[in-house]
């Protein structure tokens, strides 16, 4: 086993939460061989299973000053100048960006509106290390690499279970239906950031930022909305029909007989087709017929026009009330000279 003077761990991927140096067992070191630690670095001596000594970002000549407890165990012979096995581990405390997560299986919800929803949902994390040692005792433990790929799985896992959680506990508290939850993504981010960061703290690591970016319904449900807006924008289900029909009859005359021979319509849609879009289109297309003209009459005192029900000339001012019998109160026909009703003269 080669006896390592220098000891240092480079990063190609960026992904890498630790790594041992060297990565398929220990390595032969002895005091006065060098360690350099970089920014964002932390190394770790162990030996028999055991993490010891820590350094931090710098270069390091390996004395009884820097790595005491592992000498200590060790109790080196020979002045302290003879090779010792041990395990050097680096510990990346970099944060891992944009990394994903989504809902493999729609998760049925129950819907204020649609009774019962399934729905998918996916977004972003950012994660760093935070208890190095915690991570290497009882996540990484003998790996020589321990990526973000390696512990990618069982974080998903945990999103998914929590996420669902916290959307259906919103929806039920907040009497919410899928569709209004487009509204609500930061919100529920917060909420769900603050149900998973205790997973992610039992793994050594901390979930510093977490993202609902989009939350989808099927699209059969999606259809139904579409159709329900569209019948909104046609002011009504008739005018809805109508424009359907029309769009439909539209593409088969574009299509060809063809199409509407085999959609059922017959050969003699395809002849008279103008005459049915005509038919369809006339309802929507008919302008609104102006208003009649008010019914008039002549006022019996100065001849001048006004309306039928008109108590009153506009022009004279004259009564234009039927006349009454004075002792009944019956009403009477014009120029009547005694009442038809209890037959008093109306001449006096």
């Amino acid at each position: 086993m080669a006896l390592l003077d220098l000891v240092e761990y480079l990063d190609p991927t960026g992904n890498i939460l630790a790594a041992r140096v060297p990565p398929d067992g220990s390595g032969e070191l002895r005091l006065g061989s060098q360690c350099i630690v970089r920014e964002g670095q932390l190394a770790f001596f162990a030996r028999d299973g055991r993490f010891l000594d820590m350094l931090i970002p710098g270069r390091h000549t390996l004395t009884t000053a820097n790595i005491p407890l592992l000498v200590e165990l060790l109790k080196l012979p020979f002045g302290n100048k003879s090779p010792f096995r041990a395990d050097v581990y680096y510990v990346s405390l970099q944060q891992h960006t944009d990394l994903r997560w989504g809902t493999p299986q729609p998760i049925p919800m129950r819907d204020s509106q649609f009774g019962l929803a399934r729905i998918r949902a996916f977004g972003t994390y950012i994660i760093q290390v935070a208890e190095p040692r915690k991570l290497l005792s009882s996540v990484v433990g003998t790996r020589g690499r321990f990526s973000v790929q390696d512990v990618e799985e069982q974080l998903r896992s945990s999103i998914i279970a929590r996420v669902a959680d916290v959307i259906a506990e919103w929806m039920r508290e907040r009497k919410l239906s899928v569709v209004d939850l487009a509204t609500e993504y930061d919100e529920l981010s917060e909420a769900a950031h603050d149900a998973l960061k205790g997973d992610f703290a039992n793994l050594g690591l901390e979930l510093t930022r977490f993202y609902i970016n989009t939350i989808t319904i099927p699209e059969e449900l999606e259809r139904r909305l579409d159709q329900a807006g569209g019948v909104a924008a046609m002011g009504g289900i008739d005018g809805y029909t109508r424009f359907k029909a029309a769009e439909a009859l539209e593409d088969a005359a574009k299509s060809g007989g063809n199409s509407l021979a085999g959609a059922g319509v017959g050969l003699g849609v395809g002849v008279n087709l103008g005459a049915v879009m005509g038919s369809a289109l006339t309802p929507a297309l008919q302008p609104t017929p102006a208003p009649s003209a008010p019914a008039m009459k002549h006022c019996p005192q100065c001849g001048g026009q006004v309306v039928a029900n008109a108590k009153f000339c506009s022009e004279c001012g004259h009564s234009l009330r039927a006349p009454s019998c004075p002792k009944c109160s019956a009403a009477l026909p014009a120029g009547a000279k005694f009442c038809t009703e209890c037959g008093t003269s109306l001449n006096s």
